[in-house]
């Protein structure tokens, strides 16, 4: 049987793989069943830590806001200032909410002041 000479299809792929790659060390960088055993393996590692990541900062902002409840005597705890913002359907996000609580905690006393429900 004659050899098949593959022309530039396998080395594109090849070299697609290698793109990816390129920021590797050592044979995950030079050697192509490595380079494509790595490039799948980040790709895996990408794809669950995206997810990971929204669930990460979220925690961050739920403790942070929190705390600054907590420290600046806005509320007894982070439940409760959640739970009033939505009995008023004043809607803020985490994110919002944790910006202020660290940079203006004057801000987020102001919104408490305005949440809060008298009995």
């Amino acid at each position: 049987m004659t050899r098949v000479p593959r022309g530039y299809i396998a080395r594109r792929r090849r070299t697609k793989m290698r793109s990816f790659a390129s920021n590797f060390r050592g044979a995950h960088l030079r050697l192509n069943r490595m380079i494509t055993q790595q490039v799948k393996r980040a790709f895996v590692s990408s794809h669950r830590d995206r997810g990971r990541q929204k669930r990460d900062f979220r925690r961050l902002w739920i403790t942070r806001i929190n705390a600054a409840t907590r420290v600046y005597k806005v509320f007894d705890s982070y439940s409760k200032l959640i739970h009033n913002l939505y009995k008023k359907k004043l809607i803020l996000n985490r994110k919002m909410l944790a910006q202020v609580g660290v940079s203006n905690p004057n801000n987020l006393y102001t919104i408490s002041n305005k949440i809060k429900i008298i009995n």
